[in-house]
């Protein structure tokens, strides 16, 4: 018996740095937040008196939230062309939508330009710095990805997937050793997924595929018991999603509500673009004799860290039960889709 050998494809070199997404929630958020706060410190080194403070930051408040404000704007217009940029054209054409919402404050409000170049020059300051922490924070958690994916890996390789495995593999070996050889060349396919570089995202076809994988070697050992409904919206499986995201999910329903049951179950799983999301949801049937709740709740959260560091504060996990019902639903961005 031999399994054959496919060869691993590293892909490109990852870039060194980005420009942020600026219509992701979590990227504005921070920019209102970094820039208030740079400019609360700025009043607050220059202030000599305690009495005001107060007038003094009013009066900072005007010309700061405008530009601010504006240059938010412009960058969630003009997002989609800065993706298709150079980082470097990227973050010249940043400076240079800043200086155009700080110019258009001394047309608005010309007691500004008594200031001189001052307002300019600080919005492109601020502007400097704000592309600076991306760049440091981009810099900072790109090793985690590369963390958070041994993690799930831990979560995933774990040791009762591999001995049910291998036990349904030597349940067939002796009947059916072509299925048994199948089965083996099935797991490694698994395998390899496993421990490629997954730090990008990947088709949601691709996704799904790994989990028909996973499933065909769960039905040497469960059989008939293990019925999988797949219910996917037309032009789907182009969708991008965060790799080793739903074969989890899927494993989990198979662990909690298929396993522990006497008789047959259904996972179901469907797929549903709503507007600009993704809606993935699994449901599984609850089993009052199951005790895996300690585990399922490990790889939920590893799944909710991993999509804090792909999507930020764009994407969601929540879970429901009901007396007969538990589903897990992920939503996040619709990427990868062309209308």
């Amino acid at each position: 018996m031999s399994i054959k050998q496919k060869r691993l494809d590293a892909g490109p070199p990852r870039p060194a740095g980005r420009l942020p997404d600026f219509r992701n929630r979590g990227v504005l958020l921070r920019i209102l937040l970094l820039v208030n706060g740079l400019a609360l410190t700025a009043v607050l080194v220059r202030n000599q008196e305690l009495s005001r403070l107060g007038e003094e930051i009013l009066v900072m408040a005007v010309p700061v939230e405008f530009v601010l404000i504006f240059s938010v704007a412009l960058l969630f217009l003009v997002q989609p062309w800065l993706a298709r940029r150079s980082v470097r054209t990227g973050r010249l054409a940043v400076l240079g939508l800043v200086g155009v919402a700080a110019g258009g404050l001394a047309l608005l409000v010309p007691v500004v330009v008594a200031d001189g170049w001052r307002p300019w020059i600080w919005a492109q300051a601020v502007a400097a710095l704000v592309l600076l922490y991306f760049h440091w924070r981009h810099q900072t958690y790109s090793p985690a990805l590369a963390e958070a994916r041994l993690q799930a890996l831990t979560a995933r390789i774990r040791p009762h997937f591999l001995f049910n495995s291998l036990n349904g593999v030597l349940g067939v070996l002796r009947a059916n050793p072509r299925r048994a050889e199948e089965a083996l060349e099935g797991l490694a396919d698994l395998f390899r997924t496993l421990m490629r570089d997954n730090r990008d995202l990947v088709t949601l076809a691709d996704e799904i595929t790994f989990c028909e994988g996973y499933l065909t070697l769960e039905r040497l050992r469960l059989g008939e018991r293990l019925v999988v409904e797949w219910c996917c919206d037309e032009g789907m499986e182009d969708a991008l999603v965060p790799p080793l995201m739903l074969q989890p999910l899927v494993e989990n329903a198979v662990c909690h509500g298929i396993e522990p049951a006497p008789g047959p179950g259904v996972v179901s799983v469907s797929v549903r673009r709503q507007g600009p999301r993704v809606c993935i949801e699994i449901s599984n049937p609850v089993q009052v004799s199951a005790c895996h709740h300690a585990g399922n709740r490990m790889a939920l959260d590893n799944i909710r860290e991993r999509l804090m560091l792909f999507y930020d504060l764009e994407a969601g996990l929540e879970t429901e039960q009901d007396a007969s019902v538990y589903r897990v639903r992920v939503t996040l961005p619709c990427r990868g889709l062309h209308d």
